[in-house]
């Protein structure tokens, strides 16, 4: 009887033990599934954020332009004070 009982325990016992480890195994590989979500969306957003700053310097550039032509537009079309049209203090 004595027998029996530990040979049940030992069966038990191993049986839980293999249930465990899949387990564990089955953790390790979602944790590993999500640590490639995590860093295909670390690209996507590090690519996100280069295409941001690619923008943010061609607006920049753009403004540049636009404030030198500007600049050259008035410059252009003030009217030339001389002298004789220069106000009188």
């Amino acid at each position: 009887m004595r027998k029996s009982f530990a040979y049940a325990l030992m069966l038990a016992a191993a049986v839980g033990l293999t249930a465990c480890d899949k387990k564990s195994e089955n953790t390790q590989q979602e944790a590993n599934k999500a640590a490639q979500q995590s860093q295909e969306s670390m690209e996507k957003a590090q690519e996100k954020v280069n295409d941001a700053a690619k923008e943010s310097q061609e607006a920049a550039q753009k403004n540049a332009e636009a404030a030198q032509q500007r600049a050259q537009e008035n410059a252009s079309q003030a009217p030339a004070t001389t002298p004789e049209t220069a106000p009188k203090q």
